[in-house]
């Protein structure tokens, strides 16, 4: 590959799985606007690593105390299970809310891959959770927290996480604009969106590694170990000065992104 490509496709993955804009509408347009050839299953798995790693590095603190209180649940002592506390619940509500995700994949993956990976699908998809985000920022209460999220509310964000699996609707937009919606502040809710894209991105790099191992791969080692450090570097740098800032600046900045490269696809697509 060449190395502008693999700095592009690195970066932009980096940058966009965690900002509310579609990491995965990013990935597919340089292909279909600049006609390059697609990057292939390898470097998907490998950029999906890099991500990955930024994730569980900048909370690890954070995974460490919730995996600690989640076995204090399940792990009886003398026989007798402890009562869950902040940890613990919020270890739970993360895995239920993996769980639709997981399941709306595993059933609707061949269907999304072979007729919803358009440009058109990407730019409607790009101006309706756009219009959504800014709805849901604009009528935002700020009222709860972490310790506010629910078994409910987990479920519910789940549920708006499997929408995620339509290229364009960005899963940390969607998970945002929901957790805004149920009142939590903007940075509960990016905070709650980033803890629960670890467990989503592992079983999407473990389902593409198991894809990868059956087909195999011509693409070479240092591509894709350069592809995993740029895409993990940006990706960390981004939660970064995303969490830094989201107080602050709100969604409107993603949301105005949003609308005009949801207008500018529609302008490809109708009139290129």
């Amino acid at each position: 590959m060449p190395l502008s490509y693999i700095l592009l496709l690195a970066l932009l993955q980096g940058l966009t799985e965690f900002l509310p804009i579609s990491s995965s509408a990013h990935l597919i347009l340089p292909s279909q606007l600049l006609g390059w050839t697609d990057q292939g299953l390898g470097f998907d798995v490998a950029v999906h690593v890099g991500t990955l790693a930024a994730v569980l590095f900048y909370f690890r603190r954070d995974f460490i105390l919730l995996t600690i209180g989640w076995l204090r649940t399940v792990l009886p002592v003398n026989g007798v299970r402890r009562k869950a506390g902040a940890h613990s619940r919020m270890a739970w509500a993360i895995i239920i809310a993996t769980l639709p995700a997981c399941v709306a994949g595993l059933l609707f993956n061949d269907f999304i891959e072979q007729h919803l990976r358009s440009m058109l699908v990407i730019a409607g998809t790009t101006l309706i959770f756009g219009g959504l985000l800014w709805f849901a920022d604009q009528r935002r209460t700020e009222t709860r927290h972490s310790r506010d999220i629910g078994i409910k509310d987990a479920l519910i964000i789940g549920c708006s996480q499997a929408l995620a699996l339509v290229p364009g609707t960005s899963r940390s937009g969607v998970t945002i604009t929901v957790g805004l919606m149920l009142g939590l502040t903007r940075k509960t809710a990016a905070r709650f969106s980033f803890l629960l894209s670890a467990p989503l991105i592992l079983a999407a790099g473990l389902f593409k590694g198991l894809e990868l191992a059956q087909q195999g791969t011509d693409a070479h080692w240092l591509d894709l170990l350069l592809g995993a450090a740029l895409s993990g570097v940006s990706a960390y740098l981004c939660i970064y000065l995303f969490l830094g800032m989201i107080s602050r600046i709100g969604m409107t900045p993603f949301v105005i992104y949003r609308m005009l490269l949801g207008i500018l696809l529609l302008g490809v697509y109708f009139w290129l």
